[in-house]
């Protein structure tokens, strides 16, 4: 092989120190600077960034730059960087995250162990969500078909040049929304393989509190959901009517329709730019989607669609208003910490308020109860749902986005709704889990790390944190275990500590 193992592809504007992180990153990779480069497209800055690139360009060879002209979005300087790239796989940062210090080895192995077009390595979310539940496990022949790879569309991942070369698979240019879902769902359409490497934490995708990167800022309905529309022709151009297509469908109802007319997020926003945009979204549900769409959502995503649909935005609120008080209520049974491995128990319900959500009986059908009227029953039906209903227990590091499922024994039980009357039950899940204290994050244990309650039910994922806490003094020593203070009286102890300078 001529020419480095990976190249990093990193579009680059006013960066300012906000790329040091990354910076450092790369200058601390376990892959040898000769196997690899990273290709810095500067897209027009003003504020010393061009400079600070040349000055790095100029102390390490494998880290070039290029200058162009603003154009304004990440979207050329990332096609720009791929001409310019001489890696056999590129990768697709942004200037102001950052790599776990074996994440190109990392990467390079698991593609050139299973021949790979794309490698999608385990994120880390700082402010961000990042897909869940892609990481549970590696999977080193995912498909659309058999993995939950639809929830992965931001550009930060492992893609074979020669395949984005064969395919002419580029961003589509110029300021526009959901141009990484553009091309990486054509990609991910066009793969002969995908693998997913969840067992290392590869990328740290950070949302910044100043709002730096480019795409951020409110969106203009009518343009942002014209090019929703375009992804979805990049779908049905590759795949006929059928469960699959309304499989990847649901994926932009639920992440950038339905999760947009939900709880907080529709209360927050400007009544009248949350009215254009419930408006915009009912033009694409009875354009675009077929009833499998929506069928194959939770019961609550259903009754919004239909909502949503239905131009109903007063029920919209009253419902958003109820679920901006869901939260999980978990208690900590019992926890033992023997040879090694921490075993605790746990149970955790959902609750609105300091109300259960509750489900209707009616025979052996179960139906979520919300606080409108006029949606249709079976809408509402949650049966088949209920086998998937569960808690899981996540450790994750205090400070970090690094977190990890621990495997677990659960059930779950239905109970009385107390002054409820008849017909009315709540969801009680239970679960007994285990960690090796030794071999978390593979070792990589400095620090400290907190329990968090996972509850998956009817379409939520809520965490709690749990009242246990591990503090690790080095790698791969033994931890101390704290039982912790968490909760609102918590946050009050330690705001009056504070106060009193304690």
């Amino acid at each position: 092989m001529t020419g480095p193992k990976v190249s990093v592809v990193v579009p680059a504007y006013n960066s300012g120190p906000h790329m040091e992180k990354l910076i450092d990153s790369l200058l601390r990779q376990s892959l040898p600077p000769e196997q690899f480069e990273a290709v810095f497209v500067d897209d027009g800055s003003t504020d010393g960034t061009g400079a600070r690139l040349d000055e790095l360009a100029a102390a390490h060879p494998h880290l070039r730059v290029v200058h162009i002209d603003n154009s304004g979005w990440p979207s050329r300087p990332r096609n720009i960087g791929v001409a310019h790239a001489r890696g056999e796989y590129v990768f697709f940062a942004d200037d102001d995250d950052w790599f776990g210090e074996e994440a190109l080895e990392r990467l390079y192995a698991y593609a050139a162990e299973h021949d790979a077009d794309i490698v999608i390595g385990k994120m880390a979310g700082y402010g961000r969500s990042v897909p869940r539940e892609l990481f549970r496990k590696n999977r080193p022949d995912a498909t659309l078909a058999n993995a939950p790879l639809i929830d992965s569309l931001t550009s930060h991942k492992l893609f074979r040049r020669s395949f984005l070369n064969e395919h002419e698979i580029r961003f589509p240019e110029g300021r526009r929304r959901l141009e990484d879902h553009a091309m990486v769902v054509r990609a991910l359409l066009l793969s002969k393989r995908t693998c997913v490497l969840a067992d290392y934490v590869c990328y740290h995708h950070i949302r910044r509190q100043d709002a730096g990167n480019l795409t951020a800022g409110r969106l203009d309905p009518v343009g942002y959901f014209t090019n929703l529309r375009e992804v979805l022709d990049i779908v049905d151009a590759h795949l006929e009517p059928g469960p699959l297509r309304d499989r990847l469908h649901r994926r932009w109802l639920r992440n950038e329709i339905t999760s947009r007319l939900r709880g907080k997020r529709l209360l927050e926003a400007p009544e009248d730019w949350a009215a254009a945009v419930a408006a915009e979204c009912g033009k694409v549900i009875r354009d675009r989607f077929a009833p499998g769409v929506a069928a194959g959502l939770p019961a609550l995503q259903r009754a919004i669609t239909a909502l949503t649909a239905q131009d109903r935005l007063s029920d919209l609120r009253r419902v958003a208003e109820w679920e901006a008080g869901i939260q999980v209520r978990a208690r900590l049974d019992r926890y033992r910490a023997k040879r090694g491995t921490l075993t605790l128990a746990v149970t955790a319900m959902l609750e609105s308020g300091d109300q259960p959500v509750t489900l209707d009986v009616a025979g052996d059908r179960r139906r979520l109860v919300l606080p409108v009227d006029g949606v249709d029953p079976e809408m509402l039906d949650v049966t088949g749902q209920l086998a998937g209903a569960r808690v899981d227990v996540v450790v994750g590091r205090k400070g970090g986005g690094e977190e990890f499922f621990l495997p677990v024994e659960r059930s779950t039980e239905e109970l009385p709704v107390p002054g409820a009357g008849p017909g009315r039950v709540r969801l009680v899940h239970h679960a007994t889990a285990q960690l090796d204290l030794a071999t978390l994050n593979s070792g990589r244990t400095e620090g400290t790390w907190l329990l968090k309650a996972r509850v998956s039910e009817n379409g939520w994922t809520v965490d709690k944190r749990l009242p246990l806490t591990l503090h690790y003094a080095a790698d791969g020593a033994v931890p101390i275990l704290r039982k912790a203070r968490v909760g609102p009286r918590a946050r009050l102890h330690r705001a009056v500590r504070r106060l009193l300078g304690r």
